[in-house]
């Protein structure tokens, strides 16, 4: 009775002119946004933060909000027409996205990121409704341990995405690993790596990374070609559906990237980025062909856009629920409640339950209207392609340069996303995954600080990680793993 008190409530709050038209703005901004390369909803949410102060606080967070999980939606575009992401979390998208775009298929691949996002994002406000309470409940167990052992699970599952190579995929990793040591150790304030630098006290611009790999090195691909190897024909809606068989393959990785988004989302200091990248591997490891992916596998682009757009809703549980910021966009939408008066924690719901199940409520509007929004737009996006190549290269280096340097302000920022992309070229000739190295910088600080927590509380003793139940399975699960990764291995070899 409490919950359909709490609903009834909310829906008079979503349902107001005020905060429909603000969660309407803001997830067209977000997915506007989103498309554009590099700048993310974290500059956006930034630049519209004064503007709240002038709006009621449940327009002000719902708008906020849509700015959020909107740029989700639009991530996808840039990364799978452009080879750009939009977003740091949509860049695993660009490695099957990309090569759908590349062979005619660049409507079903736009079209299976927005319904794939819509299923993830209506599902986790579902997760967000009915189980907040419990699932952040559940959250303070984990420990230091449990993170450390569930991030070294996430970088064994990685190395199952580079296919056919084992020691490229490992070095890829590592040298991911060895980016994310470059800056300030947060434990004992030693500068690593910095080599005389002040810019990479900070440490490296994920943002830059990113842009650099993805972006920059694919234009410098490109650059020697005069216009695209052919150019897609106008499509009507028929065409961007899946084929008969398609559809299947569609909703179960939706299914698998929510529960991946669902269950990362609500982890405090886990995000979306790293949901994206598990769901690309746990895909690749339940397909009989993981052969396909990389070269145009639809549940490459599925599972992933369904995780981070669950992640993003889910996200919220911990941040309303235990007034815990998941990542630095949670923390800046923390600091806009607090700014309106909202006092996130336990007692949110029993105190604020109009506000709570308002914010809930203008979720679900949110999404549907992204998805009404960006279905009949796939063809105006698809049609981007039809641009010939060196008209398009110098309107995506500015867009790379002006999103790298509105998350910093740091004209250093650009100089790396240009020695990045460089190097991203020289890997790409290589046969390197860039996706590895990505998945390794961003797991790398995470590993590092929760290990070293762990031993802190473990006084130096690492069974720790056998000690705690939750820490235990994540260990048996990589071992598992890697047993499995070499069983398949000795048996392709026979076989071959």
């Amino acid at each position: 009775m409490f919950a359909m008190d709490g609903i009834a409530a909310g829906l008079g709050v979503a349902l107001t002119p005020s905060v429909l038209l603000y969660s309407l703005l803001g997830v067209c901004l977000g997915n506007f946004i989103g498309v554009l390369p590099g700048i993310g909803a974290m500059a956006a949410i930034a630049l519209l933060l004064p503007i709240t102060y002038h709006i009621g606080p449940e327009a002000a967070i719902a708008m906020l909000a849509g700015v959020y999980y909107g740029a989700q939606y639009g991530g996808a575009v840039a990364s799978i027409l452009l080879r750009l992401p939009g977003t740091p979390q949509s860049a695993v998208t660009v490695l099957d996205g990309y090569p759908m775009a590349r062979k005619g298929r660049a409507g079903l691949a736009l079209f299976a990121s927005m319904i794939s996002s819509f299923i993830g994002g209506m599902l986790g406000i579902a997760v967000l409704a009915l189980l907040a309470p419990v699932l952040a409940g559940w959250a303070t167990a984990f420990g230091a341990a449990d993170y450390a052992a569930m991030m070294v699970l996430g970088l064994v599952a990685a190395s199952t995405i580079g296919a056919g190579a084992p020691l490229k995929a490992l070095a890829m990793v590592v040298l991911g690993l060895i980016l994310g040591t470059v800056g300030t150790d947060v434990n004992s304030g030693a500068q690593r790596f910095i080599f005389g630098t002040p810019q990479l006290m900070d440490g490296i611009n994920l943002v830059a990374l990113a842009m650099g790999l993805f972006g920059v090195a694919e234009v410098i691909g490109n650059i020697r070609a005069a216009d695209r190897q052919g150019t897609p024909e106008p499509m009507g809606f028929r065409q961007m559906l899946p084929r008969p068989g398609e559809m299947r393959t569609l909703i179960a990785p939706s299914l698998r990237g929510t529960a991946v988004g669902s269950f990362f989302g609500v982890l405090p200091g886990t995000g979306s980025t790293l949901s994206s990248f598990m769901a690309y591997a746990v895909e690749r490891r339940v397909s009989r062909t993981p052969e396909r992916f990389g070269e145009g596998a639809v549940e490459g682009v599925a599972g992933p856009e369904a995780a981070n757009n669950a992640a993003a809703i889910t996200a919220f549980v911990p941040t309303l629920t235990l007034g815990i910021p998941g990542d630095p966009i949670m923390a800046l939408m923390l600091g806009a409640m607090v700014i309106h008066g909202i006092q996130p924690g336990p007692m949110m719901l029993e105190a604020q339950p109009a506000m709570f199940w308002g914010l809930v409520i203008s979720f679900g509007i949110g999404n549907l209207i992204l998805l009404i929004l960006n279905v009949p737009l796939i063809s105006i996006w698809v049609s981007m392609l039809r641009i010939p190549f060196h008209w398009l290269y110098p309107a995506i280096i500015v867009f790379v340069c002006l999103g790298v340097y509105s998350v910093r302000g740091s004209s250093f920022d650009v100089l790396a996303v240009a020695v990045i992309g460089a190097a991203g070229y020289a890997l790409a000739l290589a046969r390197f995954s860039p996706a590895l190295l990505l998945l390794g910088f961003v797991l790398g600080p995470l590993i590092e600080t929760n290990l070293r927590r762990a031993m802190l509380v473990g006084r130096g003793d690492p069974m720790i990680f056998l000690e705690r139940p939750i820490s235990a399975i994540f260990v048996a699960a990589t071992v598992a793993l890697l047993g499995w990764t070499a069983w398949s291995a000795w048996k392709a070899r026979r076989r071959g």
